[in-house]
């Protein structure tokens, strides 16, 4: 076990509250990016934010691609049955 500073731990546990996330993760996830920019780690682990606030701008940015490729026009002038027709023969 590491022994932490009263300081330092109250900074992970706060950045644990604003991510979501365990004190664990938070620790794991300064020292990835830590060994990383020193050239001794794999990529950081990006652990993804699940506050309320980032679903909805996920989601938000996931509505507009839907409506963008809704909007496109279609290429192909054949029934949806017939082009799987097509891609089951091959």
């Amino acid at each position: 076990m590491i022994d932490l500073s009263d300081e330092t731990e109250a900074l992970a546990r706060r950045l644990a509250d604003a991510q979501g996330t365990s004190v664990e993760n938070v620790v794991r996830q300064a020292l990835e990016a830590s060994a990383w920019a020193a050239g001794i780690g794999s990529q950081p682990l990006r652990i993804r934010d699940v506050s309320p606030k980032a679903v909805a701008a996920r989601r938000s940015r996931m509505d507009r691609l839907v409506e963008e490729i809704a909007a496109m026009p279609i290429l192909d002038p054949r029934s949806p049955q017939e082009i799987m027709d097509d891609l089951n023969t091959l």
